[in-house]
């Protein structure tokens, strides 16, 4: 996938349903280490809450990971429900977590999906919506004598040089979108007469 919508800040909403209180909050996220970030700080600043449901949705390496946590409620009344809402706006990278103070009267299985649910919407009703769009990394040497074609093929696709080392054989590492990336290599061999070399991607 190279191109998905995301939320752009964090929100917090809140929701009351008989005497409990619902805490929704959203947060963008790129991990599963950011997820555990998020989780960690709200559950030691909400440390006497009676649950911290959650459900997130990530495109980590273009591999795409969702997971829901319904954190002692009855089994599919709190993680299912938030996953559903964020999935129906079709977003990734997005954790919500509900916080839920019990006030002492019984919801049941449907009062509790409709309170997820409805916390849920509540605080992506407060976020801002962007397009994400996946970029990919790629570095070339090239024939001194090339470095007009190759920075007139940069230009041409409004890629950025993330590096560039000046020598008998150039260096460059260009950050372009992913999905542009095979044309682009296509032209730079094309445009150096097959003399550039594209190397190896490192992390």
């Amino acid at each position: 996938m190279d191109e998905f919508f995301t939320i752009r800040e964090p929100a917090r909403a809140q929701l009351q349903r008989e005497r409990s209180r619902f805490l929704a909050f959203a947060f963008p996220v790129t991990s599963r280490s950011e997820v555990e970030k998020c989780l960690h700080e709200l559950q030691q600043e909400f440390a006497d809450a009676t649950h911290h449901c959650y459900a997130y949705r990530l495109m980590e390496r273009n591999q795409s990971v969702e997971w829901v946590e319904d954190a002692g409620e009855p089994a599919g009344s709190a993680g299912k429900p938030i996953l559903r809402v964020i999935t129906g706006r079709d977003l990734w990278n997005t954790l919500v977590v509900v916080v839920r103070y019990f006030g002492g009267v019984k919801l049941g299985v449907g009062g509790l999906m409709r309170a997820y649910s409805d916390s849920t919407k509540a605080v992506l009703a407060l976020v801002s919506v962007v397009r994400h769009v996946r970029e990919t990394e790629v570095p070339l040497r090239y024939p001194h004598a090339f470095t007009g074609e190759v920075m007139r093929l940069v230009n041409r696709y409004r890629a950025q040089i993330v590096k560039i080392e000046y020598s008998e054989s150039p260096m460059a590492v260009v950050r372009l979108p992913a999905a542009q990336a095979e044309n682009f290599e296509r032209d730079l061999r094309d445009a150096t007469r097959g003399q550039v070399e594209l190397l190896p991607v490192t992390t």
